[in-house]
């Protein structure tokens, strides 16, 4: 279920809605003054790590012989 991001047209406030449906959008309203005078912004994808960089071990051909490394990759 995506979560949209709005700001009202009438006060200026941000908020962030739960959609489950493209028909619900309909029913969106400013949390501060209940309007239905909204943009939709543009939302940006953010993922947060803890520590540094890790690297997963790269995996193994299963029978350990892989006869073409440079394609597959997995040696």
């Amino acid at each position: 279920m995506p979560i949209f991001e709005y700001k009202c047209n009438d006060c200026g406030t941000g908020f962030e809605k739960l959609v489950r449906r493209a028909a619900d959008s309909a029913e969106v309203f400013c949390p501060s003054c209940a309007s239905k005078h909204l943009t939709q912004q543009l939302s940006t994808f953010a993922a947060h790590a803890s520590g540094g960089p890790a690297r997963a071990p790269m995996p193994q051909c299963p029978g350990g012989m892989c006869r073409t490394p440079e394609i597959c990759g997995r040696n």
